[in-house]
């Protein structure tokens, strides 16, 4: 490893004994770094995703505001407090222009990469339900877009067709399903923004990416303490996040089956947190959001493929290929039990 991560840590805290990488994110570049006094975890915004990294720690210290402005709330997940530098700044700017943060790290606990029991699967519901319940009511205008056009699926479907102009889809079987299967299902793309438009579904604070791995577990009570990965919350719909959690807790790895009985808890967990702000149209795009996330992760994956894996990182040329792929099969599954997953959904709203 070379000594940069070293050099950026020491704005932060010296000396440093130890630095580490951190995770397996495919966007940030995450080290943990131990000095004497305490540890924390060490990110460079990676600006090629995030253009503008200022914008995410102004969300950030929004998001800190809303919480010391209300006091008394009973808070049950712990947000990750931002460290400053050693000269008293949010951040740190090396001599690439490259945004650097210093985050709490917080001690005793782990990520999973996939449930093994139900009560993991009812602690992602609380812990999503009451993230959202506790952002409620802050304006979602308020907070900056770092990712225009994230989770907006016909924008992804449209990025995909431009590739298409340029790019041939080979002949691989895995590759002509994955092309064949956007070219069938293209049309969920669309129905998630449609209600945003007509005004059936609001604008939230959303988390957007509350994937399994970004809940933090304590090793001794088993439940989830923290939320954290927090760079791609913006005004957006609870939906995606909804839908972008199912699609990783409920993954079947080896099969890409959906596990309904899974997400049955999560959903019934996270409406027990969720229902007071939840609106009867909120209900009835539930299940669009769960068919959508998987096909619009495979749709990115696959485009990015195409066009030489450029976004996501790879540790093998067909990596993301493989991942569309996984996705892909994952909505099929959804697809295919489409009538349990709406009965699910009429039981729990009653």
């Amino acid at each position: 490893m070379n000594n940069l991560p070293y050099a950026i840590a020491e704005q932060f805290a010296t000396p440093v004994l130890a630095i580490a990488p951190l995770g397996n994110g495919l966007i940030n570049d995450t080290f943990w770094v131990k000095t004497e006094s305490m540890q924390f975890v060490l990110q460079r915004i990676n600006s090629t995703v995030f253009p503008k990294p200022l914008n995410i720690m102004d969300n950030l210290l929004q998001l800190n505001q809303h919480q010391e402005q209300n006091p008394n709330r009973p808070v049950k997940l712990k947000i990750p407090a931002l460290l400053k530098t050693l000269a008293h700044n949010d951040f740190y700017l090396d001599e690439h222009n490259d945004c650097w943060r210093a985050l709490e790290f917080i001690e005793n606990t782990e990520s999973l990469e996939m449930l093994a029991n139900v009560d993991q699967a009812q602690q992602v519901g609380l812990a999503l339900g009451h993230f959202h319940s506790l952002l409620s009511d802050l304006d979602s205008s308020l907070l900056h877009d770092t990712l225009p056009g994230f989770h907006v699926a016909p924008e992804y479907i449209k990025s995909y067709q431009r590739v298409l102009t340029t790019t041939f889809v080979q002949s691989d079987p895995d590759s002509l399903y994955c092309a064949e299967f956007i070219a069938g299902y293209k049309h969920l793309a669309v129905d998630l923004e449609t209600a945003k438009a007509r005004g059936l579904l609001a604008l939230r604070v959303i988390h957007g990416d509350p994937k399994l791995n970004n809940f933090l577990f304590d090793k001794d009570s088993k439940k989830i303490i923290s939320l954290i990965d927090l760079d791609t919350i913006k005004p957006g719909l609870v939906h995606y996040d909804i839908g972008d959690c199912l699609r990783s807790c409920c993954h079947k790895q080896g099969s890409n089956e959906f596990d309904l009985e899974l997400c049955a808890v999560i959903l019934e967990s996270y409406l027990s947190e969720a229902s007071t702000f939840f609106s009867a149209y909120d209900y009835d795009y539930l299940y669009t959001a769960i068919q959508l996330l998987p096909f619009e992760l495979g749709l990115r994956f696959y485009t990015d493929f195409l066009e030489g894996n450029q976004y996501f990182k790879v540790t093998d040329p067909k990596q993301n290929l493989n991942r569309a792929l996984a996705q892909f099969k994952l909505c099929e599954s959804i697809i295919d039990q489409e009538l349990a997953i709406k009965t699910l959904i009429k039981q729990l709203r009653r």
